[in-house]
C-alpha cells in the first residue's frame, strides 16, 4: 500500500475510534487494532479457516463432494494452494465414498490427508469410515463432517458425533471459526500419534460465521509417499479384524486421557458452585454470551468440551460427584449426555429439558438456562409472518423440463432426487425425495410394486440431476435395467453442481483446480448401463420434451421396451446468461387465469390488477414462458442482441 494511502487509512481509524468510543477506551481500542495489523489477521469464513488450517498442516491430498454447509472448504483449499504454489492433489470426487477412499490411500502411504463433506454425505462414506477405524492410518487423516442442525439445507439434522461414536474415532467440536482452524493441528497430531482417523465436526453456524484469523505459513512436510505392505492390517481377514478392534478400544482409552483435549472450566465461572453447565461447539458460545450478559457466569461452573467423544471416565465421575445439578447442552444428539453413567442429577435432551430436535439458537438457550436457574420465562415476541416459498430461479432450465413432464403425463408418479431441482415439488412434478440417487431405485420399486399387485399400469417419470446421477445414479440404473424395471428417467443436465455453489462435475471436463480433463459422456455411459432408448434435448424446447416424454412412455409399455432415458440439457443460468435473450411481454389477451403463475411459477411472472405482468428486473429473457400461456398472451416480441 502506498505510504500516503497508509497514512490516510490510519487517520480514518483513529478519528472513528476517538469519536465513537469513550476516551478511556480509546487507547485500548487503538492497541487492539495495531495488534491485529501486526499479526496480519484477516476475516475468514469458517470454511475458509478450516481450509487454511488444512493447508498450514502439511496436507498433501484433499478430496470432497460439494454439500452445504461444507462446500467452500475445497474451493478455499484450491485458492490457498494456488497462492502458495504447493504441490498438493485436490479433487471434487464423484461422491463422498470415493473422496474418503482416495484420501485414505494417501494416509496409508504415510502422508497427511483431508476429506470434507456434509453430514448426510458421511452416510455415503460410512462403509470405508467404519473399516478405516480398525485398520487405522499412517499419515494424519482428517475427516471434516459439517453438520446442519435445523436443518437449513439437508434432509436430516443428524449428528456426525454419533457416527464417530459408532466408528469409535475421536471427534473435535469447534465453537467458532478460529477454534475450527486451531483444532486441525491437534487433529493431525492425534491422528498420527494413535494411527486413527480424526473427525472435525463444525456446524452451519461455524462454517458460515466469520472471524479474525492470523494466517500461518504452510507446513512443508518432507515426506515421500511409501506404502509399507502389511496384509494383516491393510487387507485384514475377520480373524485379524478382531485384534484390530481390540487395539482400537485400547487407543480410545488413551485418546480420552489426552491432556490437550480435556474438558475445561471457564476461568470466570464458579467452579465451587453446586450447579454445572457442560457444553461444546457453537452452543457453548451462545451459553457464554447469555451467562455474561445476565451476569450469571460467577454463579455456575461452565465446562467446555473440545472432544465430545471419547470423554474420560475421570471427568464423568468427577462432575457427577462434585455437582448436584448438571445441565448438558449440545447439538444435535445427546452424545456427551449418554456417556454420563450416573444421570440422576443430569438434565439435557434425554430428560426433555433441552429440545430433542431443531437447532440450538440463542432463543432456545435463553429458555433452557432460565429454566435451569428458576428465572422467569422470557417475554414472547410476536412471530414474524412467513416469507415467500423457495422457487427455481428465473430462466432455470429445470422449470421448463418439469412443466413439459407434467404436461405430457399429468397422472404419472414422479420420484425425485436431491438438488435444487427438488423444488419441482412446487410444480407438482416431484412426489418423493429421499436421498442421493433414490429416484431411480424408487422408480424401479414403484414399477415392481404395481406389477406384482396386478395394478393398472401407471406412468413413472423419475428425475435426477447430472451431478447426482454421477454420484449415486449409475449403480441404481444398472440395477433397474438388470431387474427388468420400466420407467422414464429424465436427467436434468445443467452442467454443474448448482445447489452447492456451481462446482464442476465429472461430465464437464474441468477439475477442482480449473485444469482440463476428459469429461464423462452421458450417452455412452447410459448405453453402457444397458439402456437403448436415449434422447438428448435442449431443456428450453418445451414442445420437443413433451413429445419425447409421451414417446418414451409408449416405449416403456412395448413388449420389447424397457427403461427410457431423456437427457434434458441446458446450462445453469447462475453466473451466466441464456444463449438467446428475448424481450418478453404480456398482451391484453391475458385473462388473469393465473395458469402460468400456478403451473410454471417463474418469479418474473407477477399478478397485478387481476392480470399477469413481467417483472423486468427478474426476467432474464429466456422466453420459455411463451409456451405456457393457454391463451397465448405471453409474447416473445423480439430478439435482443
Amino acid at each position: 500500500m502506498p505510504f500516503h494511502i497508509l497514512i490516510i487509512h490510519w487517520i480514518c481509524i483513529i478519528k472513528t475510534a476517538y469519536y465513537s468510543l469513550k476516551k478511556s477506551y480509546f487507547l485500548l481500542y487503538l492497541l487492539i487494532i495495531m495488534i491485529q495489523k501486526i499479526k496480519k489477521e484477516t476475516i475468514l469464513m469458517g470454511n475458509e479457516a478450516i481450509a487454511l488450517g488444512i493447508i498450514e498442516n502439511g496436507c498433501s491430498v484433499a478430496c470432497s463432494y460439494p454439500g452445504t454447509p461444507a462446500s467452500e472448504i475445497l474451493t478455499s483449499i484450491a485458492r490457498y494452494r494456488a497462492a502458495a504454489d504447493l504441490k498438493m492433489h485436490i479433487e471434487w470426487s464423484v461422491n463422498e465414498k470415493a473422496a474418503f477412499e482416495v484420501a485414505l490411500a494417501n494416509s496409508y502411504a504415510g502422508c497427511r490427508s483431508a476429506v470434507a463433506m456434509k453430514q448426510v454425505g458421511l452416510n455415503v462414506a460410512l462403509d470405508p469410515l467404519m473399516s478405516s477405524a480398525y485398520t487405522g492410518v499412517m499419515g494424519g487423516f482428517l475427516l471434516v463432517s459439517a453438520d446442519d442442525p435445523g436443518p437449513h439445507s439437508s434432509q436430516t439434522e443428524q449428528d456426525s458425533r454419533f457416527v464417530a461414536m459408532l466408528a469409535k474415532i475421536p471427534v473435535l467440536d469447534p465453537s467458532s471459526p478460529r477454534e475450527a482452524h486451531d483444532m486441525i493441528s491437534a487433529a493431525y497430531a492425534l491422528s498420527e500419534k494413535y494411527s486413527v482417523p480424526v473427525m472435525l465436526r463444525p456446524t452451519t453456524r461455524v462454517c458460515h460465521a466469520r472471524q479474525n484469523i492470523a494466517p500461518g505459513k504452510p507446513l512443508t512436510m518432507k515426506r515421500k509417499a511409501v506404502f509399507l505392505k502389511d496384509p494383516e492390517r491393510w487387507a485384514a481377514t475377520p480373524k485379524f479384524r478382531y485384534k484390530l478392534h481390540a487395539d482400537l478400544n485400547k487407543k480410545l482409552c488413551l485418546i480420552a486421557a489426552e491432556k490437550e483435549l480435556q474438558p475445561s472450566f471457564h476461568a470466570d465461572s464458579k467452579i465451587t458452585s453446586k450447579n454445572c453447565i457442560v457444553s461444546s461447539g457453537v452452543a457453548y458460545s451462545y451459553i457464554l454470551d447469555f451467562l455474561t450478559d445476565y451476569k450469571l457466569l460467577d454463579k455456575v461452573a461452565l465446562c467446555k468440551v473440545p472432544m465430545p467423544f471419547p470423554l474420560p471416565d475421570s471427568f464423568l465421575k468427577s462432575i457427577t460427584t462434585q455437582f448436584k445439578k448438571i445441565l448438558v447442552i449440545e447439538e444435535t444428539y445427546p452424545v456427551m449426555e449418554l456417556q454420563i453413567h450416573d444421570r440422576r442429577n443430569v438434565t439435557g435432551r434425554l430428560s426433555g429439558h433441552v429440545p430433542a430436535e431443531g437447532e440450538i439458537t440463542p432463543d432456545s438457550i435463553n429458555h433452557v438456562i432460565r429454566t435451569f436457574f428458576n428465572m422467569p420465562p422470557p417475554s414472547l415476541k410476536p412471530a414474524k409472518a412467513g416469507g415467500q416459498r423457495p422457487s427455481l430461479c428465473p430462466g432455470c432450465p429445470h422449470r421448463a423440463t418439469y412443466f413439459a413432464i407434467k404436461k405430457a403425463l399429468p397422472q404419472a408418479i414422479y420420484p425425485g432426487d436431491i438438488g435444487c431441482y427438488t423444488l419441482g415439488i412446487n410444480l407438482g412434478a416431484v412426489d418423493t425425495c429421499l436421498c442421493m440417487g433414490a429416484s431411480i431405485n424408487q422408480a424401479a420399486g414403484f414399477y415392481h410394486s404395481l406389477k406384482a399387485s396386478a395394478s393398472k399400469h401407471m406412468s413413472i417419470v423419475a428425475t435426477i440431476g447430472d451431478s447426482t446421477f454421477l454420484h449415486s445414479g449409475i449403480t441404481a440404473l444398472i440395477n433397474a435395467v438388470y431387474n427388468g424395471a420400466r420407467f422414464i428417467l429424465v436427467i436434468l443436465d445443467n452442467s454443474t453442481t448448482a445447489m452447492t455453489g456451481n462446482q464442476p462435475t465429472a461430465a464437464t471436463g474441468v477439475r477442482a483446480d480449473c485444469t482440463s480433463t476428459t469429461g464423462i459422456h452421458f450417452e455412452k455411459l447410459i448405453e453402457g448401463c444397458g439402456v437403448t432408448y436415449i434422447k438428448n434435448i435442449d431443456s428450453y424446447d418445451v414442445q420437443q420434451i413433451i413429445a419425447a416424454v409421451k414417446d418414451a412412455d409408449v416405449y416403456t409399455r412395448k413388449q420389447d421396451g424397457g427403461i427410457a432415458v431423456i437427457i434434458s440439457k441446458h446450462p445453469c443460468l447462475v453466473g451466466s446468461k441464456p444463449e438467446q435473450i428475448f424481450s418478453v411481454s404480456v398482451t391484453d389477451d391475458c385473462t388473469g387465469c393465473q395458469y402460468c403463475i400456478n403451473n410454471f411459477e417463474c418469479p418474473a411472472l407477477v399478478l397485478e390488477n387481476g392480470k399477469v405482468h413481467i417483472n423486468t428486473a427478474l426476467c432474464n429473457g429466456c422466453g420459455v414462458c411463451a409456451h405456457v400461456c393457454p391463451v397465448h398472451a405471453i409474447k416473445v416480441e423480439e430478439k435482443i442482441a
